[in-house]
């Protein structure tokens, strides 16, 4: 149960949060004939909206937290909130972009293994430049990189592998070569954060090419096997490994 009086959340920003906890946004308390009413203060309204993250969902005016992790915070725009934590099953959120493994066709339309709790639909639509005749030569097997325009409770997942201007910005079928694993989401966040150290340590080892999913799956492909096992062990290790540790491995390595 969460207590009448919560936290307010820029404070717990960064430490850990458990279910249950009660997070108020920036606001004043206003006192009526019914109590304490929390009211957001109309001096300091963002200039956008805020987003309710992962690990959070919101009552009243505050936020309720749903798992236990570190609380995040992202100022830019009107703001998001979201519990980090070390999850491992995914559930589909609108917009995430992920790796999809297509196990059937049924008619138009592709089912994917996405790591949910049930298949993602894909239309042979949903690809830059595919009409009726030219429909994309897609396989029971292969790996997508697409995104979800429908993700709720209420109705099944739907992706598409091109952006709101008709292009694959990157999206479609990942070739047949490289290695597929999964790790963590809380990795996969730290792994897509922007100038992201483990990225750029890795890249002066070697060339490779990298898909990362929000769902927790990675793809890599480097110039040979060896060096594609290389970097997919130092992924998978980076995740409980030291900033130093992970350095003191890769100088090993690149030594040799």
């Amino acid at each position: 149960m969460a207590a009448e009086r919560g936290t307010a959340a820029e404070a717990l920003v960064g430490q850990v949060v458990l279910p249950g906890d009660l997070l108020l946004l920036p606001a004043h308390y206003d006192e009526d004939a019914e109590g304490e009413r929390l009211r957001l203060s109309a001096g300091t309204a963002p200039q956008g909206r805020l987003l309710c993250g992962p690990g959070l969902r919101r009552s009243g005016a505050g936020l309720l937290v749903t798992k236990c992790g570190l609380l995040r915070h992202r100022p830019a725009g009107g703001g998001a909130y979201w519990v980090d934590s070390q999850q491992k099953r995914y559930v589909p959120v609108k917009g995430d972009h992920v790796i999809g493994i297509v196990t059937a066709k049924a008619g138009d339309v592709f089912r994917l293994d996405v790591g949910g709790s049930e298949p993602a639909s894909l239309s042979y639509l949903a690809f830059e430049g595919a009409t009726k005749r030219n429909r994309p030569n897609v396989q029971v097997g292969d790996l997508i990189y697409g995104q979800f325009v429908v993700a709720n409770k209420d109705m099944e997942p739907e992706m598409v592998c091109i952006d709101s201007s008709g292009k694959s910005n990157g999206m479609g079928i990942i070739g047949q070569d490289g290695f597929l694993f999964k790790v963590s989401l809380g990795l996969i966040r730290k792994l897509l954060a922007p100038k992201c150290e483990i990225i750029q340590e890795l890249s002066q080892l070697y060339p490779f090419e990298l898909v990362l999913g929000m769902n927790g799956r990675i793809w890599v492909k480097a110039k040979t096997v060896q060096q594609t096992l290389i970097i997919v062990n130092i992924l998978e290790a980076c995740e409980y490994m030291t900033p130093q540790q992970r350095k003191q491995a890769l100088a090993k390595l690149s030594g040799n």
